[in-house]
């Protein structure tokens, strides 16, 4: 049924004013077309980011989006931290953490989080 859809990942932020410098100077996301008042949407691949206020912002505690980025993921770490983003570390098992990469030896990780708390993964794949 819903095999041949579109998905779109859905983030709350509590000011939509003070997440689009972070979503498009720092992630470089572009708009992609005029939305909702009280939201913007992005595109990033062949997904959908669509950002909304909330009064329940930065209250999940899990990976609110995941980016594949295959062989480039080193490169966008430190492209990111270049831009002030900074990245969690977290102690998993059967994974070796290389600086800001967790290496499970069969795929590469990092996460960050906006400025709202939402947490971002970056995927080898």
């Amino acid at each position: 049924m819903l095999s041949d859809k579109d998905a779109m990942v859905t983030i709350a932020v509590k000011d939509l004013k003070a997440a689009g410098p972070f979503y498009e100077g720092t992630l470089g996301l572009k708009p992609v077309r005029d939305a909702e008042p009280g939201s913007l949407v992005y595109k990033g691949g062949s997904g959908t980011i669509f950002l909304y206020e909330s009064s329940y912002t930065g209250t999940n505690k899990a990976t609110a989006v995941t980016w594949i980025v295959g062989n480039d993921l080193q490169k966008i770490v430190d492209e990111l931290k270049g831009r002030g983003v900074r990245f969690e570390h977290y102690d998993l098992p059967n994974t070796k953490r290389e600086g800001d990469v967790h290496d499970t030896g069969g795929n590469k990780l990092a996460w960050f989080k906006d400025p709202d708390g939402n947490i971002h993964g970056l995927a080898s794949g």
